[in-house]
């Protein structure tokens, strides 16, 4: 299971560590691709091909659908740790989630995100803010 926050620094030229806990998880090969809320999700080889499988069952004739998959699909990338442990983040995936310096990669469970420090704070405010709030309406889930 993927779970943590921890900050590294992205260099000029896109490289980012992945943290050493992820590692394993996440395997040599991963894809990354767009995420919600300003922010990179990464997938594990596995979870990626669960996920496909929902893709592929959504309605190809929903404009929402068909807009999801591309947007989604566009970006994705396989990122290979090279031996130091670092990705290569794509330049387009640089611009989407307004990466810069400094990084925080976030494991969410199945998957990672990969947030830049501006917008990990202004979520991380928010959250905090209004835990108690979203707690309470985790019950419409079955939580």
């Amino acid at each position: 299971m993927l779970m943590g926050e921890y900050k590294h620094n992205i260099d000029a030229k896109g490289r980012l560590i992945m943290p050493a806990k992820f590692r394993d998880d996440l395997g040599t090969k991963f894809i990354l691709t767009r995420g919600l809320d300003g922010c990179l999700f990464g997938y594990p080889q596995n979870e990626w091909t669960i996920l496909e499988e929902k893709l592929k069952q959504l309605p190809l004739a929903k404009k929402e659908a068909r807009a999801f998959t591309r947007f989604f699909y566009s970006a994705a990338t396989e990122c290979e740790l090279d031996k130091q442990g670092r990705i290569n983040i794509p330049q387009t995936l640089r611009d989407h989630a307004k990466l810069e310096k400094v990084c925080h990669v976030v494991g969410v469970s199945d998957r990672i995100e990969i947030w830049s420090e501006s917008k990990w704070n202004e979520f991380s405010a928010e959250a905090e803010e209004t835990f108690d709030e979203i707690a309470e309406n985790m019950i419409d889930f079955g939580f």
